[in-house]
This record gives structure tokens, sequence and C-alpha cells, in this order.
């Protein structure tokens, strides 16, 4: 986790220097200043965290650099230092926005003290803001439930990285558990107590996604009648998910590859450069290599995102997963009570092939303790899809995609002159080719 950046403004160079070391010493970012315009002009650029300002100075006052400040930076929370500590200034400069005041003289483990202590306030202050908007979406908060091996080692590969900052892109058919298995990981690292702040890419038109990612400021744009803060800022500390990355605008993906590489962004319609730390997790049901080779996902930005990638099986495939799921999704809604399921209901609900995954199920399941007056699930109950399902007979030897796919290279290969003239025979770009060879063995 970094320390803040912090503004400090004060016309004794002596002082500066020794506010500078300590500082530094402790692993917070500062910039001094012993002009307090010149503050003032940085503070437009950069965002500051904490401001540590002299109330006597010239040309400007510190309650009049408070002032000024507040306007270009109202989130920055400042301290006030005098060697006048009257009341009367500490009210004032309470009442225009300081958090805080401290007299001089002062010694370095008082300074050091009162910065532990406001720095806390700050950073507590910015992740309630993320907390709350937490609460506002509402959300259950479920381990992911599974008895299935494959899914079982999944999930131990997720708690062994769930304590890095390594980036995280989980791919799977819509209703898989993307989202559970991403609140898992957030739930079992170092960041469990601070944000989750889910962001639905689908769901944000092109034209509103930078302004929803980073924020912006009032009049950025017509109907931007306050200042907002952007969802990457609300997970400052936290995790963000970002589901449907591959949804994500291209022009959208150069910007997020940006922040990415620095964590630093500008609000739409400011020019003050903030800096925040996130963990970052993205979910996708689309094909990615497709999306790749179609140009749909930047080979740049999809490698800033997948640092590791995990693929969770669909339902149909982890067939011993739906005895669970079923149980889970009886206790979890039936208010308590004692529920029945006879035999021919549970073969009815365990040969579907749940083309929405558990998702489906868990609405499935909603419904059927609905009808269950007699607090027996009765196959008359079920849905029609369900009842009159035919599993597939399979009357020739299936292959998978991917044996096909690699036959099918090889031959291309075989007949092309280089690789160049076999990308082209495929339809893919020699990017696309050279990390299906590496996938392959090729």
């Amino acid at each position: 986790m970094h320390k803040g950046k912090i503004l400090v403004i004060d016309d004794e160079v002596n002082i500066l220097k020794t506010i500078e070391l300590s500082l530094s010493s402790y692993g917070y970012s500062p910039e001094v200043f012993a002009n307090p315009l010149d503050g003032l002009a940085r503070a437009k650029t950069v965002y500051f965290d904490l401001a540590f300002i002299d109330l006597k100075m010239l040309p400007m006052n510190g309650i009049e650099v408070l002032h000024e400040l507040k306007k270009s930076s109202p989130d920055t929370t400042v301290v006030l230092m005098t060697a006048h500590g009257s009341i009367e200034s500490a009210v004032e400069a309470i009442k225009k926005g300081a958090y805080d005041y401290i007299t001089k003289p002062f010694t370095h483990k008082e300074f050091l003290h009162i910065i532990e202590r406001v720095y806390e306030h700050h950073r507590l202050s910015k992740k309630l803001k993320g907390l709350a908007y937490q609460i506002d979406e509402k959300f259950d908060d479920d381990d992911f439930v599974s008895s299935n091996n494959e899914v079982r080692d999944i999930l131990r590969t997720a708690k062994d990285i769930s304590d890095s900052n390594i980036p995280i892109l989980i791919e799977g058919e819509s209703g898989t558990g993307k989202e559970v298995l991403a609140r898992f990981i957030h739930k079992n690292s170092l960041r469990s107590s601070n944000p989750f702040i889910i962001i639905n890419c689908s769901a944000i038109p092109e034209n509103l996604f930078e302004s929803e990612l980073f924020g912006h400021v009032k009049g950025a744009f017509t109907n931007a009648i306050k200042d907002r803060i952007g969802r990457l800022e609300l997970a400052d500390t936290g995790t963000v998910f970002l589901d449907e990355v591959a949804e994500i605008p291209k022009s959208m993906q150069l910007k997020l590859l940006r922040f990415l590489q620095s964590m630093e962004f500008e609000r739409v319609g400011e020019s003050i450069t903030r800096n925040i730390d996130i963990r970052v997790i993205s979910a996708t049901n689309r094909n990615v290599e497709h999306d790749l080779s179609s140009g749909m996902l930047r080979d740049d930005f999809y490698f800033r995102i997948a640092g590791v990638k995990i693929k969770l099986p669909p339902l149909r495939e982890r067939k011993n997963d739906v005895p669970v799921l079923i149980d889970y999704f009886i206790k979890k809604y039936s208010g308590g009570n004692e529920i029945t399921i006879p035999g021919e209901t549970q073969k009815l609900l365990s040969n579907y092939d749940w083309p929405g995954n558990i998702r489906e199920l868990e609405t499935v399941i909603k419904r059927l303790l609905v009808f269950a007056k007699d607090s027996i699930i009765k196959s008359e109950y079920l849905p029609p899809e369900i009842i009159n399902f035919k599993p597939k007979q399979n009357t020739y030897s299936m292959q998978k995609i991917e044996d096909l796919e690699k036959l099918h290279i090889i031959e291309t290969l075989k007949i092309a002159s280089n690789v160049k003239e076999a990308a082209k025979i495929l339809g893919i770009s020699e990017t696309t080719l050279w990390r299906k060879r590496k996938l392959y063995g090729l």
C-alpha cells in the first residue's frame, strides 16, 4: 500500500527542509514550497492527500491559501501550522475547512504523530466513501460452493494468489460464478477490509465510460452538475472488479492501460493528477482469442489485465456440483424450513444441462420454494424445459475444438511457405498464430 502525497507550504526554508526529510524517511511523498502561490499552482496539477500550511505568510496567509486550495482540491485534508496558536485562528481555520492545526515549535516525534493521525483519518474517509457505495450496491457475500475437483483446484490457486497484486482475468460463461470467485479472492486478500467495487463494463454507454471510471468535475460536460468520484477512486486501497471487460471500447482500453501502468489518472474536466492503489480483477464470458484476433481487444491491454488467467467450467461439465448447489440454495432461501426433494425431482435437476449455469439453478430453486407449500419439491413443479429435457446422444466420436484447431494449424504450416502466409490462410494475425503455436507446443 502506498503512502500519501503531501503538500507543505511554509516561508521558513529550514522548517521546510526538516519536514521534507521527516516525511520522506517515513515513506510519504512530500513536495515543499516557500511561496504559497507556487504551492497552489502545483496543487492544480497534482492531487495531494494532505497539506500542511503555515498560517503567517506573504503574499497570502494560511487561511487564504486554505480557501484557494479547497476550491481546486476539496478532498485534500488540510492542517494549519502556526506559531501564534490562538483559539481564534484555530476555530477560523476549521470553519474554513481545515481538519486540524499544529502549534510551532513542534518536535520531530510530535510532527510524525500528527501526520500518522491525520493520514489515517484521510485514508478512512476515502475508504468509507468506497464502502458506502458498496453498501448501496447491495450484494450477498457468499463463499464459492463446490465439490468438484477441478473447481477446488481453481479455488486453491485463487487463494494462493489472493495476497499478491497481480491482475487476474476470470473467463467463463454467464452464470458460472465469476463475480463470486472475484469476491472470494478479495475476501482472502490483505485488502479484504477495504472496498470491493464492481464495474459492469457492458452496462456503461461508450460516451460515459471515462466519467464512470475516473470521475468528473462540475461543468465538465452537459448534466455534470456537481463533482463526482469515479468508480476506480472509490476502490482505492481495495479491489476493482471489471465485469465483462472485453466490452470496453478500444479507445477506453488505451486510457485504462495507461492508468494500470502508473495508477495515475485525471478526472474528466480536471488537470489534477491523482494516484490510487487498487487490485484489478477482470472477467469475460467472451472468446478472448477471437476478440484478440478480430481486434476488439487490444493485445497490450489484454496482457496487462491477464497476469493470471482462471477459467471456470460451465455447470454441465461439473454435474456433481448440482446436488451441492441445490442444497446450498435451499438452505439460503427456505427460511430455515425443512425441504424434501424426491428422487425423481433430483434426477431431473441433475440431468439438465443448465445453459444459464449457477445463476439459472439459483432462479429455479427460488421458484420451486414458492410452489413447495407442503415442503416437498415435486417434479411437477419443475419448469417444462427441465421436465422435457433429453440429453444429447453422441452418434460419432467427438473431438475437442482445441485438438481440431491444433491439427488445422499443423496442416496449414505444412503447406505455407512461411509463418506470415500461414497466418493469412488461417485468417488470423501473426501475433495470434505465434501465441497459438506456443499454446500447442508447435
